[in-house]
């Protein structure tokens, strides 16, 4: 901060300097009325990233600071591009009610936002996972821990450093926690690209870290989640809950497990392999990656676990059967396919719905989406017990109705609501005898008024005569200059217009009280039992998490028949033996690039380990080597996901590993 201490502070900035010392590093905003403000450099900062105006503020004597600001409720506007350019942001607001104190307003520190920590949705893309990371060094080994605090996931492993490099490739966290004073060794093994942040060392250490997990959990051990042995994992997993309680993220009861990351279940993709192959974005502007070819998607979280699979192939012949099974019952039943495809176009993001449950942000439109989701999720449940297929029988029997939430929902929120609940308007008619009463005295009062009008206008004989409001004196009766003769004496004059006087009644001072009254103690009803019913539905995270990962393999599982039928692919066999035979294999991305009219000519792959082990392929630039290499590696990556693939016929002896360095750069 660049401001002189020698100087007199006015009370405010002695305030804000007090709060600003607690997080250095972060960008504060300081509420400050009706508005956000930032001071001396952050201000700086602010002005600069969000193009707002950058002007001073009076501090102390003769002084005066930099200061930028913007309104309270524009804050969703800001703050993603704040996170987005990747500041820390820690968020000041007021803890007290202005009008209730002659003092200086208490404020404190209510959330510390950062590119890896936000439930934001306008800070997060519905389309990947938000994971901030923690990286441990150990002896001889890596630990490695993943949380998206936006769904719940929570992930560890541990390992060499190249095994680390490639999780952190493939999960490609927003943010990377490692202890401070490791730069060094972190961008030595890790590059400088990401986004780091630095903990003390005590953060790092395995009591610390151990206690940490068994408190959050309610655990004696972390043996039920496989990870008791992963020590390195335990204190990089221990450090992300650490760093949680740091930026003031304290409701978690939606991360209900931590699992660990099973290396030897899935292919081997070093970064290289990942980037080469174009698996999820391209080394070229306007070009297509192999995730934009086969994520056919309809839920957010299917489009999650989409990039998941791509990065994480499989490498057993049972689960990637068990995935092509459905792929060709989806195939095989279009009445099935339809009904699934229906139903999940009605279905939100379950996965970040339920964690702003646990969290207390979750809005009346959010909860209303809910409803609809586990409405759509009965004929999905019911259609898949009925399927002649084991693993979509096992989708079905996991798929849980939350019966009882889905009928409060409906029972006590109203269709349409607002989306913030200080609009009022959320709870239905019928929920509760003290809201009906209230709302007859605040709305159908306001056609008492009009009576009142009408009783008064005939009475008086002054035809013009109308009853208004204004936050001055609030209801008055307004009666023009020509009829003022005619004006009872008990009426109280209260405002002389040009043309008309205005007055107040005993009767209309008694019904204001009552409807203004009325308006409060609605708003004040309704989100008591707003929140009542967000508390009752805290109970179904678990089930309603696992929902939502039913939903997103279903969703994968459908996309992939999608593209398996527009693209003319072919179921391939899956073996354990060491054969490698294609016939009339298509580059999955290319062909679907190529100019209208034009196939793109397709090729014969044979590799064995007894009578062609090698293939050496030569011929001019830009004759097709490169393109031949990556769609073999394409096609083997695309059988071991489940997915079908474009040839004619494809025998695929399972792989454990696939190494790709191609192209000049």
């Amino acid at each position: 901060m660049s401001i002189d201490k020698d100087i007199v502070l006015t009370p405010m900035m002695k305030q804000f300097l007090e709060i600003k010392a607690q997080h250095p590093d972060a960008v504060l905003l300081f509420r400050c009325g009706d508005f956000y403000e930032t001071y001396s450099t952050d201000a700086i900062i602010a002005s600069d990233i969000l193009g707002i105006t950058l002007t001073k503020r009076a501090n102390g004597k003769e002084k005066t600071v930099e200061m930028a600001g913007f309104p309270y409720h524009a804050l969703d506007t800001y703050l993603p591009k704040l996170v987005r350019a990747g500041k820390r942001v820690a968020i000041c607001d007021q803890l007290e009610d202005p009008k209730a104190t002659k003092k200086l307003v208490k404020r404190g520190i209510t959330e510390l936002v950062t590119p890896g920590v936000s439930i934001n949705d306008t800070i997060l893309n519905y389309k990947e996972n938000n994971f901030v990371s923690a990286v441990h060094f150990g002896k001889g080994s890596c630990g490695v821990a993943f949380l998206d605090i936006s769904t719940g996931e929570f992930l560890t492993a541990e390992g060499p450093f190249d095994y680390i490099d490639k999780l952190l490739n493939n999960f490609a966290p927003k943010e990377v926690l490692f202890e401070r004073g490791k730069r060094g060794m972190f961008e030595g093994n890790f590059g400088s690209k990401f986004f780091t942040f630095e903990l003390d060392d005590w953060v790092f250490t395995d009591s610390s870290a151990r206690e940490k997990l068994l408190k959050h959990f309610d655990t004696r051990n972390l043996k039920g989640f496989g990870i008791e042995h992963l020590k390195n994992g335990i204190i990089a997993s221990g450090a992300i809950l650490q760093y949680l309680t740091i930026t003031q993220h304290t409701q978690i009861s939606h991360i209900t497990s931590i699992s660990r990351i099973e290396e030897d279940k899935y292919v081997r993709l070093d970064k290289f392999t990942v980037r080469s192959l174009e698996l999820i974005s391209t080394m070229n502007e306007g070009g297509a990656s192999l995730l934009n070819v086969i994520d056919k998607t309809i839920s957010p979280m299917g489009a999650r676990m989409m990039k998941r699979w791509i990065v994480f192939p499989l490498k057993d012949e049972k689960p990637i059967n068990d995935r092509l099974n459905v792929v060709e019952y989806f195939f095989r039943h279009p009445d099935f396919k339809e009904l699934i495809q229906e139903q999940l176009q009605l279905i939100g993001d379950l996965e970040r719905i339920i964690s702003k449950v646990a969290v207390g942000r979750v809005s009346p439109r959010e909860v209303v989406q809910l409803k609809i989701t586990l409405q759509a999720i009965e004929p999905i449940k019911n259609a898949c017990l009925a399927a002649d297929n084991p693993s979509l029988n096992s989708i079905g029997e996991q798929l849980n109705l939350c019966l009882s939430i889905r009928e409060k929902i409906n029972k006590e929120i109203k269709n349409d609501p607002p989306l913030l609940i200080n609009k009022g308007g959320v709870i239905r008619e019928g929920v509760n005898i003290e809201l009906d009463d209230l709302r007859r005295i605040a709305y159908s009062g306001k056609d008492y008024l009009l009576q009142i009008q009408q009783r008064e206008s005939e009475a008086t004989d002054i035809p013009s005569l109308k009853i208004g409001f204004n936050n001055v004196f609030g209801y008055f009766i307004e009666v023009r200059n020509i009829h003022k003769e005619k004006v009872p004496q008990d009426w109280i004059r209260k405002q002389t217009l040009v043309n008309a006087e205005r007055y107040i009644t005993q009767e209309l001072k008694e019904y204001e009280e009552k409807i203004l009254g009325a308006e409060d103690k609605i708003l004040t009803l309704e989100t008591k039992l707003y929140n009542d019913l967000v508390l009752s539905l805290v109970e179904f995270i678990p089930a309603i998490q696992v929902n939502a990962m039913q939903i997103a393999r279903l969703d994968c599982l459908l996309a992939l028949a999608n593209v398996a039928k527009e693209n003319n692919y072919i179921r391939p066999v899956i073996s354990e033996d060491e054969v490698l035979d294609i016939r009339q294999g298509r580059h999955p991305v290319i062909e679907k690039q190529l100019p209208i009219g034009e196939k793109y000519i397709a090729n014969d792959v044979k590799l064995d380990t007894t009578s062609q082990q090698i293939v050496i392929v030569t011929g001019p630039n830009m004759a097709g080597k490169s393109a031949l290499l990556r769609q073999t590696a394409l096609i083997t990556l695309l059988a071991q996901i489940g997915s079908f693939v474009p040839a004619e016929s494809a025998h695929i002896g399972l792989v454990d590993k696939i190494f790709t360095r191609v192209g000049a750069q």
